[in-house]
């Protein structure tokens, strides 16, 4: 079953940084610019049509308006330097939108937030390229403000890093944010109800699995590209709904395994302070 067939299934991906790393913990998060290229240029051989997060929700929303037969969203969370020198000149060679959600208190900075991975110097996008980028087609959402596991804060520091975040870039940008990612994907009900609250019409999350219709909007799922996938396991990335049809009971188990890790993250961060 195709993604996006009959306007049930659609792969929101998720990338951060588009290059090379040597360091075996921030490696995960960063695709080689050469994998990266392959993959774009296999969604334009392939007939996909990029969609940004703003436009799969306002098509979700508007019962008139059908998604397109292959669509597909592409996001990358951090707004790395590297987006605006290696990322961008590949989406555009291509003919493909993204998605790129800003933590904004490292713009025109480094990724201080990446301290214990030994990353704290990884170079942000400047405020004038983040323009440069929304002029471009791309869309710019908020990733909070500096970038907290939220679930692990204090209801009043949760709405300050959404809202802050929402208005900064609003500021900047001269036009309305209305995508939301959660970093790290953690989130509550509580905090889904506060990104709605300040404006947002949508937030991401991690879950690896396809976007189906039924999805919360502000708990929409992600697939994470990984930099050592082959072209023929992105190709089943793109297309493999099993991955959606879970039991209750094994989403029962989800829930459960999030409460618990939160509650180890909360007393790590707590001896952190």
């Amino acid at each position: 079953m195709q993604a996006g067939s009959q306007g049930d299934y659609v792969p929101i991906l998720m990338y951060h940084s588009i290059a090379h790393s040597t360091n075996a913990r921030i490696r995960p998060w960063t695709v080689p610019p050469a994998a990266f290229a392959e993959q774009m240029a296999y969604l334009r051989e392939h007939s996909y049509t990029p969609l940004t997060v703003a436009q799969l929700v306002r098509m979700r929303t508007c019962k008139t308006t059908p998604l397109p037969s292959r669509p597909v969203v592409i996001t990358f969370d951090d707004a790395f330097a590297d987006f605006f020198t290696t990322a961008l000149p590949i989406l555009q060679q291509y003919g493909l939108c993204a998605t790129l959600y800003v933590p904004t208190a490292y713009v025109g900075g480094t990724s201080g937030w990446l301290v214990q991975e030994g990353e704290a110097a990884t170079p942000m996008l400047t405020w004038e390229q983040l323009r440069e980028v929304n002029a471009s087609g791309i869309e710019c959402g908020a990733h909070s403000h500096s970038h907290p596991q939220l679930d692990t804060l204090a209801p009043t520091a949760v709405y300050e890093e959404i809202t802050r975040s929402k208005a900064l870039l609003e500021d900047h940008l001269g036009r309305e944010v209305s995508s939301f990612a959660y970093p790290y994907g953690y989130s509550t009900p509580a905090i889904r109800r506060m990104v709605q609250e300040a404006g947002f019409r949508s937030a991401c999350s991690v879950t690896a699995t396809l976007s189906g219709r039924e999805d919360d909007l502000f708990d929409l799922p992600r697939l994470r590209v990984d930099p050592d996938l082959t072209l023929a396991e992105f190709a089943v990335l793109l297309t493999d709904v099993s991955a959606h049809q879970k039991t209750a009971l094994q989403r029962a188990y989800r829930r459960l395994r999030s409460i618990v890790n939160r509650q180890i993250r909360r007393s790590r961060v707590r001896a952190t302070r």
